[in-house]
């Protein structure tokens, strides 16, 4: 299974996409036609990369557009980028999210007290590789953070790429 990608605007603009397509060509949604898994036997899941390695224009899937393509995002009427921490820029890992996933904003998990924050699960990639945005890869699960951003719970699941 392959996914190819097609820009459309210019990065770090509002109007800046990502579109996916499949192996045929055809246009799908990286939230809803992507699997979860790339092999359920051996609990390796696919996972979309946002944010690359070393950049920091905080790009997310888009999940109230149709097809749910890549976008940055905006807060506050700006344009929204990772913090860098001297001496690197943008995020140590790869960032992105597993498809098919949600986290629950009607849901109130036992251990954090807090909703989910609406948004897909999302991964940190520890290996060497240095992805390309909307890469999609295939991980191995290590473990998992549940963080408390705004109120809401934001579980990171940290992965290795197997590729």
């Amino acid at each position: 299974m392959s996914f190819t990608t097609e820009e459309r605007g210019r990065p770090n603009t509002a109007e800046y996409r990502v579109f996916f397509k499949d192996s045929a060509g055809k246009h799908i949604s990286p939230f809803h036609d992507i699997p979860i898994y790339a092999s359920e036997e051996e609990n390796i899941f696919h996972a979309v990369v946002e944010v690359p390695r070393w950049t920091n224009a905080k790009i997310e899937i888009a999940t109230k557009e149709p097809l749910n393509p890549l976008k940055q995002d905006i807060k506050k009427g700006n344009l929204r980028y990772v913090a860098n921490v001297f001496p690197h820029k943008g995020y140590i890992w790869n960032y992105g999210a597993i498809p098919q996933t949600w986290e629950d904003p009607n849901h109130q998990d036992s251990d954090t007290g807090c909703c989910g924050d609406n948004d897909p699960i999302d991964i940190c990639d520890i290996g060497n590789k240095v992805c390309s945005r909307g890469e999609v890869i295939k991980v191995k699960v290590l473990g998992t953070l549940a963080l408390i951003d705004e109120g809401e719970t934001d579980w990171k699941v940290i992965v290795i790429n197997t590729d």
